[in-house]
């Protein structure tokens, strides 16, 4: 294969400028079209050509098939679906620098690259803007909400059977990654371990199937009025198992309604108290809702900053860059207060090559020993970059201009005749102060109901996501795109007038 450098790089800078303007040349329609789809379906190779297309016939492949049957997900500000942000200008810049040097960013050399330490340096502008104590900024980045609720139960798994061993005296076992799950139960006593929550999001009870808790095992703790809230009494009923090690998490922006679990820092309080009475873990899916915490202090926001207090107490936390951040997938972050837990249970064993030598021995540490991945992607800079290019007081904009558009829209279907928002409540006021940034809702229209989520998104002017709540469909609008706008309200009133039929 010949390759013509100074060519091929002339070639990268046209096509990095076409990438900008496509990115940043908004599309009215939110959605491929269906003639667009079955193109690129029948442009896609039955097996590998053995001397390949060529790149030139690559590309336009790419840019004349392809690119038109993907969806506006990250481009459009009316992509309403699933909570993935869109891709600011800085994240984009820094994006095409991750893939053009492609960094190995696994093991801390400080002789080798700066790496390292712009990922470090992130983790801490994270925390800064969370208005975490720096003490917090022992974490890593991840893939996603997934990862980080792996890391956050496995680092929790560890600290409650090292509990439980402490208080049988056993000294022998150091860890489970190095002793091994059963092994280490059955030295603690312990028969089983259990994840106590209240509607928690489908990633932490994938992560339970992965750990070896068990999906069975995450168990419902929430309150007979609120099925959000926690009912403490029922909580410490499961944490007197004795046989039972415990983690209690924290769902911080539930995924169908964007509310909290908890609504101040007497309940996180609460949870904390019980969690050092019988040596359980507390883990917090921040998801989006953690960002809440960047609101300013007043009355517009109270309910929101309420939900978001004492997240500090908690000895784990997971997030998702890639939501509110507006980073590119995949991006996550996971923090944890306690330094040097991860450690215990990711470190990688055996492996001399993978070491820093000397160099190792100072405050960064090696990413590949504190998370899942050895190869791991340079996914630190999008977020590096954002944070300097915007600073706290831009994202905060951003936030607050998604706030008010989710609650223009949340008051509009309050009051129409066709529409439920939910979950239902007496008081228009109340919604408002509750709204974050979704809105779920249904129609009222049985028929109408079961088709709303389709209809919506066959306009393609706006995408929706279908969701169920108490037994009937639903449709959810999650704002989390940095382009979103309040003059964006005109566009979701007309389409929900229209399928309504009160133009």
């Amino acid at each position: 294969m010949n390759v013509d450098v100074e060519a091929s790089a002339k070639e990268h800078g046209q096509l990095q400028q076409m990438l900008w303007e496509i990115s940043y040349t908004t599309k009215s329609a939110v959605l491929p079209d269906a003639s667009s789809l079955a193109r690129a379906r029948a442009t896609l190779p039955s097996s590998l050509d053995v001397n390949g297309m060529g790149l030139g016939s690559a590309k336009r492949h790419v840019l004349e098939d392809i690119v038109p049957a993907l969806n506006n997900s990250s481009i459009s500000p009316n992509y309403y679906g699933f909570v993935t942000g869109g891709v600011t200008p800085a994240a984009l810049f820094a994006e095409s620098i991750v893939s053009a040097y492609d960094q190995n960013v696994q093991v801390h050399l400080t002789e080798h690259t700066i790496a390292t330490d712009v990922e470090y340096t992130a983790l801490g502008l994270v925390v800064d803007l969370l208005k975490f104590d720096r003490k917090w900024q022992n974490g890593t980045f991840t893939t996603g909400a997934t990862a980080s609720n792996i890391l956050g139960l496995a680092c929790g798994r560890e600290y409650v059977l090292r509990t439980a061993l402490a208080r049988k005296g056993v000294t022998s076992f150091r860890s489970v990654g190095e002793s091994g799950l059963y092994e280490t139960m059955h030295a603690a006593g312990l028969s089983g371990l259990q994840i106590l929550s209240t509607m928690p999001h489908s990633s932490l009870v994938k992560a339970a199937g992965i750990l070896g808790f068990g999906r069975a095992n995450v168990l419902d703790v929430s309150s007979k009025n609120d099925h959000l809230q926690f009912d403490l009494e029922l909580l410490e009923s499961k944490l007197q198992t004795s046989d039972k090690g415990a983690i209690v998490a924290v769902s911080c922006g539930e995924v169908n309604t964007g509310h909290f679990a908890t609504g101040g820092l007497d309940e996180m309080r609460a949870l904390r108290t019980l969690c050092d009475k019988y040596g359980a873990w507390l883990h917090v899916d921040g998801a989006f809702g953690i960002f809440g915490r960047i609101l300013p202090e007043n009355p517009e926001f109270s309910v929101i900053k309420k939900g978001c207090e004492g997240i500090e107490l908690a000895d784990s936390l997971g997030g998702d860059a890639h939501k509110f951040l507006n980073v590119p997938y995949d991006c996550g972050f996971f923090f944890c207060r306690h330094q040097g837990v991860a450690m215990d249970v990711f470190q990688n064993a055996n492996a001399a090559y993978l070491t820093g030598g000397k160099s190792e021995a100072q405050s960064v540490p090696s990413p590949l020993n504190i998370g899942i991945e050895n190869s791991r992607r340079f996914r630190a800079l999008p977020v590096y970059t954002s944070l300097l290019a915007y600073g706290s007081s831009g994202y905060q904009t951003i936030l607050q201009t998604q706030i008010r558009l989710a609650r223009q829209i949340a008051g509009w279907l309050f009051d129409h005749h066709k529409y439920n928002v939910l979950p239902e409540v007496a008081e228009k006021q109340e919604l408002l102060e509750r709204t974050f940034i979704v809105v779920l809702f249904s129609a009222k229209d049985d028929d109408l109901n079961r088709e709303l989520t389709a209809k919506i998104n066959a306009t393609s002017k706006m995408f929706v996501s279908g969701t169920s709540w108490q037994g009937r469909p639903a449709c959810r609008i999650a704002i989390s795109n940095w382009r979103a706008e309040e003059t964006d309200f005109d566009t979701v009133r007309e389409v929900l007038r229209s399928i309504a039929g009160t133009d």
